[in-house]
């Protein structure tokens, strides 16, 4: 009896020892787990080697590593609190104090920021991985928007040369439209019974001054009659000339009074003009509008006076500047557009109504938002997301919501704080762990506002 105590004492110990082995067994295979899948349809899972089902590719073998300290596959609310200046929303600080701006107490504000997806690395994975990292910052944005501009002509000079008196077009001097009219040119000849008795009147209101210089009754009607003819359109060189004859002629020449592009000719010879009528539709080209369109998503950007670039495609690398003089305060309903104008001064007359050119406008953003690199976000379709680093190779997606782009960066407006590790060059080998494992939470109430 004495000796089958050693013999049953070995066979506990035996059973105690294999039952600890299946336990570390156990514990290895659930840190590892290992099997087959399909690059093309990842929802494709089988223990064996082999080939799709669906499109007959080779199976890939996988082998997963977990880890008991991390779930693969989290979706939780972050609360963070952020203050903020009641003058200026997009002044914020992570602790109370007073506005930077005016010194009033900052305001609480607490947001929510959504963990869509974990990922730790595998040991084989980290031999092959290199993620470029960005800390997030705040910073001043600019924004430099491209439209199309079409050259119009001012309204502010658009002329004409009208009829001063009745009368009738006994000659025309202006041969077609498109001519150029400069001030002072003579431009057609009118018969007006009105204007030769004006003539008759000047020319006695003359010879009754100079016979009675001293009267002040002969001098005020001398000056009338002058006054009234410059007003009727008569020059005073033809007046001169008129008082040295002593004769009015019966067609009297008319002189524009103004510069411009004939763009209606009116005047025909033997047409009878009415006082008030024009006899040329004039348009001065030495300053032209460009008229541009502004997408909705940028129209609340632009504002009057800012900066604006131009290039017609007939100047190939020749630039005009000018600045926004006018925003349409309706936006159009079909185009989505909102109508800008600025003005061009064409003294060498190389531009012309109808000309289409390139414009850009150089916008400052308002505040210091927070920003990541444009490489630094993946649109899964549902949201946008962020890979931020959480160190020892782990990595934690971020649903956010992004503003303006500006020169390779993007505002952040919910979802990160300053100071994350973004992961800007890696992210989508993460994105591609977190789909093909099932990392990402499924969220079809994501509403995302896209700039």
């Amino acid at each position: 009896m004495k000796s089958l105590f050693p013999i049953l004492f070995l066979i506990f110990n035996l059973k105690g020892c294999l039952k600890e082995s299946e336990q570390a067994s156990h514990e290895i295979k659930e840190k590892k787990e290992l099997y087959y899948t399909c690059s093309m349809h990842p929802q494709i899972k089988q223990k064996t080697p082999g080939k799709c089902p669906i499109c007959g590719m080779g199976l890939t073998k996988i082998e997963l590593e977990h880890d008991n300290h991390a779930d693969d596959s989290v979706s939780k609310e972050i609360e963070q609190t952020i203050y903020y200046c009641e003058s200026d929303p997009s002044v914020t600080s992570e602790t109370p104090g007073e506005c930077a701006l005016d010194g009033t107490p900052l305001l609480k504000k607490t947001t929510s920021m959504q963990t869509v997806a974990n990922v730790k690395l595998r040991k084989s994975q980290v031999r092959h991985f290199r993620a470029d990292l960005f800390e997030v910052t705040s910073m001043k944005m600019y924004k430099k928007i491209r439209l199309l501009g079409t050259l119009l002509k001012s309204e502010e000079k658009e002329s004409n040369i009208p009829a001063r008196v009745p009368g009738r077009v006994e000659a025309v001097f202006v041969q077609s439209t498109g001519s150029l009219i400069k001030k002072g040119d003579p431009v057609l000849k009118l018969y007006s019974p009105k204007l030769l008795t004006g003539g008759d009147e000047f020319l006695i209101a003359q010879k009754n001054y100079f016979k009675n210089r001293d009267n002040k009754e002969f001098k005020d009607l001398y000056e009338q009659s002058i006054q009234r003819m410059k007003l009727w359109g008569v020059q005073k060189f033809q007046l001169t000339r008129w008082a040295k004859k002593n004769k009015i002629p019966r067609e009297i020449t008319i002189y524009s009074p103004v510069t411009g592009i004939v763009e209606k000719k009116n005047a025909i010879q033997g047409k009878y003009f009415k006082e008030g009528q024009s006899f040329f539709n004039l348009v001065d080209l030495d300053s032209l509008w460009v008229e541009m369109d502004v997408y909705e998503h940028d129209s609340a950007l632009v504002k009057i006076g800012q900066s604006v670039e131009i290039e017609f495609s007939a100047y190939q690398g020749v630039n005009w500047t000018g600045k926004i003089n006018f925003i349409s305060p309706v936006l159009d309903s079909n185009s989505r557009t909102l109508k800008i104008r600025t003005t061009l001064e064409n003294t060498e007359g190389k531009l012309r109504p109808g000309m289409v050119g390139t414009a850009s406008v150089s916008l400052a953003l308002e505040g210091t938002p927070l920003v990541v690199p444009r490489t630094a976000i993946i649109d899964t379709g549902k949201r946008k997301v962020v890979w931020v680093s959480q160190g020892n190779h782990r990595y934690q997606a971020k649903s956010v919501k992004a503003g303006f782009e500006s020169e390779g960066y993007v505002e952040i407006k919910q979802g990160l704080s300053k100071g994350d590790q973004v992961v800007i060059e890696g992210n989508f080998l993460l994105d591609a762990q977190a789909q093909l494992f099932g990392g990402y939470e499924e969220d079809t109430n994501t509403n995302e506002h896209q700039h």
